[in-house]
C-alpha cells in the first residue's frame, strides 16, 4: 500500500531497502517506540513526547507512516476534533527489529567520561 512518496521510489525487491525505507530519519523510530509503549497517543501527547519535531515534521512522518500501514489513524466526529494513533499489527512486528536497533547501539556506543548513558527506548 506504500506509494512512491513514502519510499522515496525504493527498489522494493530488496527486503533491506523496504525496511530502511519504513523507518528512516530520526523521527519514526522514536513514534514506533511511543506508540509501542504507550497503545494509543493523541497528536499533542506524540509532539510533547517526541522534543525536537516541527508539527509540519511529525504530521508527515505520521502520514507516511499511516501510508507505510505501521499505524493507524482514528479520527473522532466531534468538536475539538479527536485523532487518536496506534500501532497496526504491521508496525508492532517492527518492534524487535527496533529493539536489536537499541541493544547493538548499546552494545557499541562510546563511553563519555567513563559513563555510558542509558536509553530509554530499550524495549523489552
Amino acid at each position: 500500500m506504500a506509494d512512491e512518496n513514502t519510499t522515496k521510489n525504493i527498489d522494493t525487491q530488496y527486503p533491506f531497502e523496504y525496511t530502511l525505507s519504513l523507518i528512516n530519519g530520526k523521527w519514526k523510530i522514536r513514534v514506533l517506540y511511543l506508540l509501542y509503549e504507550n497503545g494509543v497517543l493523541r497528536y499533542g501527547e506524540l509532539k510533547k513526547e517526541v522534543m525536537g519535531i516541527t508539527h509540519k515534521m511529525l504530521a508527515k512522518q505520521l502520514k507516511e507512516m499511516e501510508v507505510d500501514e505501521l499505524i493507524v489513524r482514528t479520527e473522532f466526529p466531534q468538536i475539538p476534533p479527536k485523532v487518536e494513533y496506534s500501532l497496526t499489527e504491521k508496525g508492532r512486528s517492527l518492534i524487535p527489529v527496533v529493539n536489536d536497533i537499541c541493544n547493538w547501539g548499546e552494545a557499541h556506543r562510546p563511553v563519555v567520561d567513563g559513563e555510558v548513558i542509558v536509553h530509554r527506548w530499550h524495549l523489552k
